[in-house]
């Protein structure tokens, strides 16, 4: 695997320093519900921070193709997104046919962010060899 970018840098860090903040959000917004049952705007508040982790994971994804100016990583980067997305939404709603006429439990909606991220990664490796770049 080749040397990566300053912008490939600098997004692997945010990306580690967003996903370490979701981790804490999340240990957060259990402790506080396990504590009892809250009003539903109390809840509403607390059940949105986990989520603000998740929106900067976006805003750094946006970051990341403004700043890479190697035009042949941004463009495995964007294909490896919708791939991700695809992949994503095709297994979900997969599943969830499943659910309504297999009765299979339901897809946990807490896992779909993780699964997206998992399709992205796969899916940049043979994207890469197609179009002749490099494993990165």
């Amino acid at each position: 695997m080749g040397s990566r970018s300053p912008a490939a840098r600098r997004f692997l860090r945010r990306v580690a320093i967003a996903s370490g903040a979701y981790v804490v959000t999340v240990f957060f917004t259990l402790h506080i519900f396990r504590r009892g049952p809250l009003h539903l705007p109390e809840a509403i508040g607390v059940a949105i921070v986990p989520s603000l982790p998740i929106l900067a994971v976006i805003a750094i994804v946006g970051l990341y193709l403004k700043e890479e100016t190697d035009e042949f990583k941004r463009e495995i980067f964007i294909q490896s997104l919708l791939w991700g997305s695809g992949l994503t939404l095709a297994l979900t709603s997969f599943w969830s046919f499943l659910h309504l006429f297999a009765h299979v439990p339901g897809v946990d909606g807490f896992h779909v962010f993780a699964m997206f991220w998992i399709f992205v990664a796969i899916s940049a490796f043979p994207l890469a060899r197609y179009y002749g770049g490099s494993d990165e």
